[in-house]
């Protein structure tokens, strides 16, 4: 599923056109982005959460070079189901 598919959907289901509904949901996708950017989680009950986990330091080797380097703390953004999502995924 595309985010036009999305847009179609949620525009056919609410009877809001359709730019309105891009506008929304472009919008809920920048608001998401820009919380995780300065380091705060989005959680949304009955759906999920957006969050941050850290990934520690580490050495990596590049084998073309036969060099290794220091691969910073960084972090990565992950989503973690709601258990009532997971089991509608599960099929509970």
């Amino acid at each position: 599923m595309t985010k036009a598919d999305i847009v179609g959907y949620i525009s056919k289901e609410t009877g809001i056109d359709k730019t309105t509904t891009l506008t929304v949901v472009e919008a809920f996708m920048e608001q998401v982005k820009g919380a995780l950017a300065s380091e705060e989680n989005v959680y949304l009950r009955g759906f999920g959460s957006f969050i941050l986990k850290k990934r520690a330091q580490k050495t990596a080797r590049n084998i073309t070079q036969n060099t290794t380097m220091i691969i910073p703390e960084h972090n990565i953004p992950a989503f973690k189901p709601a258990k009532v999502f997971f089991d509608a995924i599960k099929g509970e």
